[in-house]
Parts: structure tokens; C-alpha cells; sequence
């Protein structure tokens, strides 16, 4: 079925208070998308979802739900509030909190809300004991455990994470601490998007040397990971016992030498009505500052929807859409919440009707990357910049559905 005939009629959304724009999940593909990176991975290597920064833009409720149910088995957030949204919502599969928490009301929340932080220095890690200690949730005669941990070593990021030199000495200290599990030793890779980088297999022989350490001091590591969407695709190598997979969940590629690897399906797109059309003559300027003068009588369509829910201004004059089966062109300066097409070139454009910004279309997929290369930025920016003032629409199997 035409998702935009299914948009345009669809009841649910002429419930909501405003249906000017939204961005459209489909989580058909994000399953299968899930379904093919896991196709990548040997039986005993888990796949971790990345569903932070509400799981790219795309709704992180709905996503964790849905690679649960597709392969994965661990989901990946940036912060504890991240974290508590999910737990809040009913999901019970094991959570890593991917940056690094230090003040005590959110070590209290990692503990309360059963999230598996990661720690990076020996001082963050006192600290989490610290706040056990006085906690109702550890009591000194308790033998076990209370809170897994994941261990963060900094091989050649130079972001989160102990110096991989002295990554033994880290690992044993924390082993000496109470309260504490290691559930995991991990580290981050830079360039996995790069063609033939010598960092790469610095850092993959910097995380070797650490794991042999490891095993030479008799440290028991339950699970070693390293890999990124993009070192997933590279070589089975980083694949280890997990991989953290974000953005290639969502249907995009880190580089585009790796679309060979497997196939993927674009999740999310983003749609929004047309205001307004009108009939402008020769000599007229659009928009803020004239950027665009009409070289002959000009017929062009007003768009609900600007830099205010996503779409850059650094796209003015580049941006290309499609309306009713047609690609067409943007014209002058994007504004706050509107922006304009040229239509002249459609022999029927009325208020209503629905243009895609990004998204599968009859005339190929409307891509982030390009937007991406366009402003001089990265896919990743692209997806997590469209603003929560666009609802987010789930679709499974040709139907709508309002997010939870």
C-alpha cells in the first residue's frame, strides 16, 4: 500500500492535535535489519542494540521492543534517564549504560533500576561502592554481588576508558571491590569506518594485549567486545562475544565501501504536508534574504516543517523531496518551520498533500547520507536531530500506530 495514501487517511492521525509533520518508523525493517546483522555473528556472539539518544531519533521504546523480539539481547544507552525510560516501559533485557555516571543519585538510580553501568577509572568505582555502602541495597554480611559492571579501556579513542597500559592493574583493583561484578571488559573503536586504517589494527592488538594480560592473571572476563556497526561488517575478528550495533540497526551503512556486506532497509522517514501553493512571477525573491530569485513565473508549494524539527538550514536550496511520484526541489532559505518547493513542473499540487524529506520513494530512497554529505556532517547527526515536536508514527505490516 502507498504509506502516504495510509498517512493521509490513516484515523489515528487525524486525532492528533497537529498532523503537519512526523517522522515514520518502520519497524518491519528495523526487525529485519536486525535480522541480518545477527546472519553476520557466530551462535555465541550476542548482539547489544544501540538505542540511545532515544534509539537514533526513531523512538526507543518502540525499537528496544522490537530487536528484542529480532536477535538482540542487550540494549546500549548513553544516559541513566535512557535507561529508566526503558525499564519504566516493561523491558527487562539487560541494560549497559555506555557513558559514565558519578554523582550518587544516579549511581542510585543504576542500582534501583537494575542498569549495568560502565567504569572507566578505579575513582568512579570507589565511588559506586561508596553509595553501596550506605545503601539499603548492599549490607556488608551480602556475599554476592549486587551490581554488574562493564569496563571501559581506552585503546587509541582517547575518549571514556583507563589507558589500556594500565589496564590490568584497573581490572584487578576492581576485582578486589565489593559489591561489584565484572560482567564485562569492552573497548571503542576510532576508525572501523576507514578503509585500510593502521589504527584499527592498533587498537584490536592494544585490546589483545590486554585480554592476554587478563587471562594470564587468572581475571575471569565473562564477555569481551569491541565492535562497533562498522567493525561488525569489517571482519569476524572484532566480533568477540558481543557487538554493539547502533546506527546500522536503523537501515544506514558507517561507509559506504560496506554495503556489499549485507542487505539493509532504511527505518525512519520523515514526511510532512503541504500549507500552501501559489503562483509567483518572474523577479520574485522566496524566503529570508532572496537566496532564491524566480527566473521566470514560478508556481511553489509552502511545507510545515523547518530547522526547528530538524531540517537544516545548511540544506536551503539543496534539499530534494518527493511529491506525488516526482522529485522536486526546494527553494530559498529553510526557515524555523516552513520551507518551499518548486512545483511548476507538476500539473497537480494542492494543500494536503504529502511530501517526503527522507524515506523509501517510487523514485529510489531519499537517504541521510546524502543530506549528510550535503551539510558536511555525518548520517548519525542527521537522524538524531529530527526534534520530538514531529511525532513519531510506527509502521508493521501497512499499519499505524501512535508510539506508547
Amino acid at each position: 500500500m502507498n504509506s502516504d495514501l495510509l498517512i493521509a487517511s490513516h484515523p489515528l492521525l487525524k486525532q492528533l492535535p497537529t498532523h503537519r509533520a512526523w517522522v515514520e518508523v518502520d519497524l518491519d525493517a528495523l526487525a529485519e535489519n536486525v535480522r541480518q546483522i545477527r546472519g553476520l555473528l557466530a551462535p555465541h556472539t550476542d548482539l547489544m542494540a544501540v538505542v540511545k539518544a532515544d534509539a537514533y531519533g526513531h523512538g526507543a521504546v518502540a525499537v528496544a521492543e522490537t530487536v528484542l523480539r529480532s536477535g538482540a539481547s542487550w540494549l546500549g544507552v548513553a544516559t541513566v534517564l535512557e535507561g529508566v525510560e526503558l525499564r519504566q516501559s516493561g523491558i527487562e533485557a539487560p541494560i549497559v549504560l555506555l557513558g559514565a555516571a558519578q554523582a550518587p543519585e544516579e549511581i542510585e538510580a543504576i542500582v534501583l533500576w537494575k542498569i549495568q553501568p560502565t567504569l572507566c577509572t578505579l575513582q568512579q568505582a570507589q565511588r559506586f561502592v561508596a553509595v553501596l555502602e550506605r545503601s539499603s541495597l548492599a549490607h556488608p554480611d551480602q556475599k554476592s554481588p549486587v551490581l554488574s559492571v562493564h569496563l571501559k579501556i581506552d585503546t587509541g579513542m582517547s575518549r571514556l576508558g583507563t589507558p589500556w597500559q594500565d589496564a590490568l592493574n584497573f581490572v584487578q583493583a576492581i576485582h578486589q571491590l565489593p559489591y561489584l561484578h565484572i560482567a564485562s571488559v569492552y573497548s571503542h573503536l576510532a576508525t572501523a569506518d576507514e578503509r585500510h586504517s593502521p589504527a584499527l589494527w592498533q587498537q584490536f592488538d592494544c585490546f589483545e594485549t590486554v585480554l592476554q594480560q587478563l587471562q594470564g592473571a587468572g581475571l575471569p572476563i565473562p564477555c569481551r567486545h569491541l565492535a562497533n556497526s562498522a567493525a561488525t561488517f569489517v571482519n569476524p575478528k572484532f566480533h568477540y562475544d558481543l557487538v554493539r550495533v547502533g546506527l546500522s540497526l536503523y537501515g544506514l551503512y558507517p561507509a559506504p565501501h560496506l554495503r556489499e556486506v549485507c542487505p539493509l532497509r532504511p527505518v525512519l522517514s520523515v514526511k510532512a504536508r503541504i500549507t500552501q501553493v501559489k503562483t509567483i512571477a518572474a523577479g520574485t525573491g522566496v524566503s529570508y534574504g532572496h537566496r532564491f530569485i524566480a527566473t521566470q513565473e514560478t508556481r511553489i508549494a509552502i511545507v510545515a516543517i523547518g530547522y526547528a524539527d530538524g531540517v537544516s538550514r545548511l540544506l536551503s536550496d539543496r534539499l530534494e523531496v518527493s511529491l506525488r511520484g516526482q522529485r522536486v526541489q526546494q527553494i530559498g532559505a529553510i526557515t524555523m518551520d516552513q520551507l518551499m518547493l518548486d512545483v511548476t513542473s507538476l500539473p497537480v499540487v494542492e494543500p494536503g498533500d504529502v511530501v517526503t524529506l527522507l524515506g523509501s520513494t517510487e523514485q529510489g530512497n531519499l537517504g541521510a547520507e546524502t543530506w549528510a554529505d550535503q551539510m558536511g556532517t555525518i548520517a548519525w547527526e542527521i537522524l538524531c536531530g529530527f526534534k520530538h515536536r514531529l511525532p513519531r508514527i510506527t509502521i508493521v505490516a501497512d499499519s499505524l500506530e501512535m508510539p506508547k
